[in-house]
């Protein structure tokens, strides 16, 4: 015989959604990795910039923007095209881990993550 109580849904009962449960645990599992993802699109993005700036003719090291020898539009230059490529390098790869963790755990671990 079923008693009142048994028939309550689990959270009417004060207990969590289990699905909710699984995707918040999937969303916290998913940061660890995203930094770790992050550090090496770091990694990734440098080396590319370093060969980027080999290929356009302004030898081996990029300018340092307190470097006496190089002048506004070599800094400048160097700093927009480390930044693209950065900035890019950093959205694939984000945009990849997420990808990845959704089609593990059908769980979208960014930002309205909703079905």
């Amino acid at each position: 015989m079923n008693t009142p109580s048994a028939d309550l849904a689990a959270s009417d009962r004060g207990l969590p959604n289990p699905a909710k449960m699984e995707k918040a645990m999937v969303k916290l599992m998913y940061k660890p990795v995203s930094a770790l993802v992050g550090v090496l699109g770091g990694i990734i993005a440098g080396v590319i910039f370093k060969k980027a700036w080999k290929v356009i003719g302004h030898g081996d090291d990029a300018p340092r923007p307190t470097d006496r020898r190089r002048g506004w539009h070599e800094i400048l230059l160097a700093a927009a095209l480390q930044g693209a490529i950065f900035a890019v390098v950093k959205a694939a790869i984000d945009r990849s881990a997420a990808e990845g963790t959704r089609k593990i755990t059908g769980v979208w671990p960014g930002e309205h993550g909703e079905d």
